[in-house]
């Protein structure tokens, strides 16, 4: 089985050699990574391009020309690594937010759903233990927010560590995805519940970034608000494939 994770980074210089060495020091068999650099000012696109040949190409980089969006960032790099024959497709942060050695964990589970997701919101899960209660807060608040309106079952509706199959990505309408920030994680759940695809969550501690600055800011807490309302018309065409 082929195992691509696909890591967008803009300004993660200095997280990614230690990244790149704890993900394949994980030992996984058919484990790759695709890079999606946003023509970071701090070199992460040139760097990962010599870590490339550091680790016999197991690293792929997708260099584009400018800070596109995350949302954009993920559609581009799943229809890569669908491309390049994965069978298993993942996402994760390029910060040491997603806790890496789960990741044998969400493979494991894999084997028995559609999409694995590491969550911060099932038993056992927790967010970072130093960060605010006001961010705590804001941070349930917005999960909650998105499951109540998008009536989704999943605990962890915002979260950004999955595992999904190849042929559940292949049978979603990824040209239809438009959400950028955390909503992009929202609309991926909502249009792979819309079709009928089983998911598995499990535990994860969320902690706060080693390095670099994060990307949240209003614009992004903005479009969750209001996008959460438009996604049910825009998606009520679809009907479950399973």
């Amino acid at each position: 089985m082929k195992t691509t994770i696909v890591i967008p980074t803009y300004n993660e210089k200095e997280n990614l050699p230690l990244l790149m060495e704890k993900l394949f020091g994980l030992g996984m068999d058919g484990l790759n990574v695709l890079i999606v650099d946003d023509n970071s000012p701090d070199g992460t696109g040139d760097l990962a391009e010599e870590l490339r040949g550091a680790y016999a190409e197991r690293i792929s980089v997708l260099h584009r020309a400018g800070k596109l969006g995350l949302g954009t960032a993920y559609i581009q790099g799943f229809q890569r690594a669908i491309a390049d024959g994965a069978d298993y497709i993942g996402q994760m942060d390029a910060d040491f937010s997603h806790p890496i050695e789960k990741l044998p964990l969400l493979a494991e589970e894999l084997k028995a759903c559609d999409v694995a997701i590491g969550s911060r919101y099932v038993k056992g899960g927790k967010l970072d233990e130093d960060w605010p209660l006001f961010r705590k807060l804001l941070s349930g608040f917005g999960n909650l927010y998105a499951r109540a309106i998008l009536g989704l079952s999943i605990r962890d509706a915002t979260g950004g560590y999955k595992l999904w199959r190849k042929t559940t990505l292949t049978a979603m309408p990824l040209d239809r995805i438009k959400s950028n920030g955390y909503m992009f994680q929202v609309e991926m759940n909502f249009v792979a519940t819309r079709l009928g695809f089983r998911f598995s969550e499990i535990p994860i501690y969320f902690r706060e970034r080693i390095a670099g600055a994060s990307k949240m800011n209003f614009a992004i807490q903005r479009e969750a608000a209001i996008r959460c309302w438009k996604l049910r018309s825009e998606y009520r065409d679809l009907k479950p494939i399973k």
